[in-house]
């Protein structure tokens, strides 16, 4: 087994009590679609390097995973297609797939961010999922980037996309699975957050990541990599979960106050079943230096989730420059039913839109709904 790095921090929760938020109900009037026919789910906006969510000829910009409307919602991850939406005075505009057709080296586009580099030059960075051409579909996970120019109505002038690090196999494990998994099995090399150190000046991605030094189930870490001269490295782990979940998804840092602030989504099923399970929300942990030591969020790690009537109502948030928090609308309205016993509600009750925003507050080690 490889020698484990000296990580910089581990999230080893004792139980979750009544720390944390309660993400506010969503109601039947919250679910409205923004592009007829697709499902949305992930999301992220265009940001300056600094954060703060960019505005271009009176918009901001924002990029969905999306797929066609399957009748099992599940299905739309082997379908999965970047979409690039923008927000004005006028409400949502859609402008097609932000990728022109075969750019990307993989057969499904998956999470990532995207930063606005100069007056209209745009950087995204992306997770390319299997590859394009496949004759079966693989978990396989890159990180890339690819350059495009924006405009009034939409991005063009895209680049060629570029790998930007691989993962080694012994500190990060390659996600290369080709069998069918169960979701929450999966293993990470994903979701690539871009980040400044504001103290530093060094530009890092912050990614979800799985252990590989460690051979077990649940193995979930939150990996870095740091831009040098020579391009982007790999550098040593933020934090892991070994022993305690799966996927720490959405992985992403903000800097508040002094503070730098790790925030990722996860769920329930993706808790080891020797672990404390906490609920589908929004996790954290709090340090000094983007290099640790860190200290959970509220004690636990638990910064804010769903609400206990409706477990699965939102999922996958992202935090944005103005403390703002999005994600998207999940399985909402299930009123203590469940899916097993109720597959009639796979479809009608699965959102696929942009879910409400709420608001943090951050004092300290203690993060609040604002």
């Amino acid at each position: 087994m490889p020698e484990r790095p000296a990580a910089t921090g581990q999230w080893r929760p004792t139980a979750f009590g009544a720390e944390g938020a309660r993400i506010p109900t969503i109601g039947a009037a919250d679910v409205r679609p923004l592009v007829p026919g697709l499902d949305l789910w992930d999301c992220w906006p265009l940001t300056h390097v600094d954060g703060r969510t960019a505005e271009h000829a009176g918009r901001t910009w924002w990029f969905f995973l999306s797929a066609a409307q399957f009748p099992d919602p599940v299905q739309r991850h082997a379908h999965a297609r970047i979409r690039l939406l923008s927000r004005g005075a006028d409400g949502w505009r859609d402008h097609g797939n932000a990728l022109p057709d075969g750019l990307t080296p993989g057969s499904r586009e998956w999470a990532g961010s995207a930063i606005l580099t100069a007056e209209d030059q745009v950087t995204l960075y992306y997770t390319v999922a299997g590859r394009a051409g496949e004759p079966d579909l693989t978990f396989e996970q890159r990180l890339f980037a690819v350059s495009g120019r924006l405009h009034a109505d939409g991005i063009g002038a895209w680049s060629t996309p570029q790998e930007l690090v691989v993962a080694d196999g012994a500190i990060y494990q390659i996600a290369n699975d080709r069998v069918e998994l169960a979701p929450g099995t999966l293993k990470a090399f994903r979701d690539p957050f871009f980040f400044r150190d504001p103290v530093t000046g060094q530009d890092h991605l912050i990614f979800t990541a799985s252990a590989g030094w460690a051979e077990v189930a649940h193995n979930g870490m939150v990996g870095l990599a740091t831009r040098t001269v020579t391009g982007w490295q790999l550098d040593t782990p933020l934090i892991d979960a070994i022993g305690v979940n799966n996927e720490l998804e959405r992985a992403q840092v903000h800097y508040r106050a002094g503070a730098y602030y790790l925030l990722w989504s996860t769920q329930r099923h993706t808790f080891a079943p020797s672990a404390p399970a906490g609920p589908n929300g929004i996790y954290g942990m709090v340090a000094d230096s983007l290099r640790g030591p860190w200290r959970p969020i509220n004690g636990s790690g638990l910064v804010a989730a769903n609400a206990p009537d409706e477990p699965q109502q939102s999922y996958s948030w992202v935090l944005t420059g103005e403390d703002e928090v999005w994600s998207f609308v999940d399985y909402w309205g299930l009123a203590g039913r469940s899916l097993a016993d109720h597959p009639e509600l796979v479809r009608s009750r699965f959102g696929g839109t942009a879910a409400p925003v709420f608001r943090l507050r951050f004092a300290g080690d203690t993060v609040s709904l604002a």
